[in-house]
Parts: C-alpha cells; structure tokens; sequence
C-alpha cells in the first residue's frame, strides 16, 4: 500500500513533535534515480535577473497569487566592491510571467532598518517559501557598529567585512500577498550557541514546508569564524513563527578532518519529495565532487542521517546555453529549485563573470530549466 505523504511523517519515530533521527554521519549509497546533473536542459542567455548598477546575488522565486513569478533576490550598489555584499546588501523584488525570465526590479523588500535591530545594516540569502495563507521569507540580516562603509573602503581589509559577517543571524518576514507588506520579526529566529559547532552564526537558511505545516530548516554555522570549516545544521519548528529547535547537536554534514579544514560545503537548497528529503549544495574545495564550487546532491530518510547520491555530482560552474555555446563561470552559487505541481522545474543560481572566483565584472542570477520528471 502506498504511504501518503502525511502518513510517513507520521511514521517517522517523534517525541514532542520533533524527528528522533539515527546515526549522525554520512555515507556514499546507490540512487534509483538519475543523477540531478543529468536533469539540466540547455540555460537561456538573457534569462534570469540583472540589474545594470548592481551586484545581484541570491535567486529564490516563486508564483504568486497573480499567476506571475516573483524573485527575490540580493543587490548592492557597483559603486561597492562585490565584497560588500556582508554590510550593504538588500533584499530585493523582481517579477517575470514567465519562470525564467528576463526578471524586472520591483521593489526593496528588505531595506536597512536601523542599528538597534539584528538586522539593521544588512539583509541576504533570501528564500521564499509558501505556508499555508502566508508567504514567509527567510534570510540573514546583520549590523555592526561603526560607521557604514564609504565607496573606496575595502570592507575585508579595513576588518569591517570579518565584523560584519560574525554578526550574521537568520530573520524572517512574512505576508499574505508577495507584494507585502511585510511584517519582519525583530529578533533572529536561530542564534549561535556558544561553545559548540555552530558558535558563530546563523546563516543560509533552506526552509520547506511539510505536510504537517511543521517547518524544516538548514543552516550554515561554523565553530570559529569565517575560516574552514563550514558546517551545516538542522532544525525545526511546529509553526513558521516558531520556536525553532535543533534537531542534533551535530552537524548534518562534516567532511573535514583535524588535519585538513579545507573540505566543507554550503549553499545548501533543502525539499521533500513525497518520501524523502533531498538536497542540493555546493562542494567548496571540490574534494567531494572533483569541481571546486561545483555542486553536490544528498538525501534523507529523516532530515538529519543524510546519505550522498552516488552519481554525486549536482551542477558545474561550465554551463550550456540555449545559443549552443558554452562557457565557464567565475561562481554558480546559492542554488534555488522552482517548483509547480510538487516537482521541481527550474535551477536558478547566483553567477558572474570574471577572471577568476568572486573577481566579477558583473553578476547576475540565472535559470537553468530542468528535464520533466
């Protein structure tokens, strides 16, 4: 008989209301389907989202309830270095009546609200996600002390940048329409935790919604600072207001060792497909995967004892485009799938052009369309 998608949560052991989960590691299993690589179809040039003045980075999309496609995305001024993006990023709107696009600016989402917020100086990684009568939006924010950046400043050599980034904590908005208005919540809705691995911050959120209304989060921390390595967490709560509680004291995944930090993954994109959760992420250092900054796909049971597919490999920085020809990317970076109808449809990523990583001459978020499943 087949189970229901309500039913297996329902069977998934629970105390409380939260997954009591096995093994905390992972391991390299067979897949019974094909490899997610394999579901990309040729990008659009043109399609997606850019702004002429702006850095733009951190696709998540949506359709609203006008039937249009609603991208949230982060942008900060060109007249900044691309390192800005940790203390002069917003969260922005773009709309399109088609999936992949081109993408026009509507609004500022998330504007700078003042320093005595946690998220006063800074909002980024955005993800939209629908729960029941609400759109609810995820994302970081941050502040910091000192005075906002000039134009010529380099935030990571001036120390700002590294001061910036420990202040990072997840927020949340949400709304009954995608045009807003928003209500922000006023303090994050995860903190660090002193002492343990996730010590520094809370950032890229991946939020799904399961059948049961509960809400299913990873995040990424780390047990020092920006160094290596980063770690990614998981948690959970009963509503999208909260309390989120962690699932594990561990990390979901950890791939480093005492000898070599330099082996770690983020960007995680996280969903449920009816039996099991799957997720998609990017491979640092390439030591998984064999692509530095390529992807790499996971799946669950059970959203904490995380396995890697065994054809492992998710999306790489050399894209195929529609026009027939190919290019290598600078970064493919912050992953977001589209979905209609319970299946996923559309790969959108935050990318630019460049010399060499995160040297850009600009940046943009596209869409790759995926294979029908």
């Amino acid at each position: 008989m087949k189970t229901s998608r309500r039913d297996f949560l329902k069977n998934v052991a629970c105390v409380s209301g939260f997954f009591i989960f096995s093994n905390h590691g992972y391991a390299l299993r067979d897949s019974l389907e094909d490899s997610f690589i394999d579901k990309l179809l040729p990008a659009p040039k043109g399609g997606g989202f850019a702004m002429k003045d702006y850095w733009i980075w951190d696709p998540s999309v949506i359709k609203g309830e006008d039937g249009r496609y609603h991208m949230f995305a982060s942008r900060w001024s060109k007249q900044y270095g691309f390192g800005n993006w940790v203390t002069n990023s917003e969260v922005v709107r773009a709309i399109s009546d088609t999936a992949e696009g081109p993408y026009e600016f509507v609004e500022v989402v998330l504007p700078a609200r003042g320093k005595q917020y946690f998220d006063g100086c800074t909002t980024h990684n955005p993800r939209i996600v629908k729960n029941g009568d609400y759109y609810v939006l995820y994302y970081f924010g941050n502040n910091y002390d000192e005075p906002n950046p000039s134009f010529t400043e380099n935030v990571w050599e001036s120390g700002l940048g590294q001061k910036a980034w420990m202040h990072k904590r997840i927020g949340m908005a949400y709304s009954k329409s995608i045009a807003g208005p928003w209500k922000r919540v006023d303090q994050p809705i995860l903190n660090p935790r002193k002492g343990e691995w996730d010590a520094s911050i809370t950032s890229n959120p991946s939020p799904v919604v399961l059948p049961n209304g509960k809400v299913y989060l990873v995040y990424k921390s780390s047990p020092v600072n920006y160094n290596p390595p980063l770690l990614l967490g998981a948690a959970q709560a009963d509503s999208f207001l909260g309390p989120y509680r962690r699932l594990s004291d561990k990390p979901i995944f950890s791939f480093h060792t005492d000898q070599n930090h330099e082996n770690d993954v983020e960007d995680p994109f996280v969903w449920y497909n009816g039996q099991q959760f799957e997720l998609i992420m990017k491979d640092r250092y390439g030591k998984i995967c064999g692509e530095e900054g390529g992807g790499i796909h996971a799946y669950s049971k059970d959203g904490i004892d995380w396995h890697l597919s065994k054809s492992v490999k998710a999306y790489s920085k050399t894209i195929q485009w529609d026009d027939g020809t190919t290019s290598h990317q600078a970064n493919f970076e912050r992953p977001f799938l589209l979905f209609e109808n319970g299946k996923p449809t559309h790969l959108f990523a935050a990318t630019g052009d460049g010399s060499e990583p995160y040297q850009f001459e600009r940046t943009w978020n596209m869409v790759i369309p995926l294979k029908g499943i």
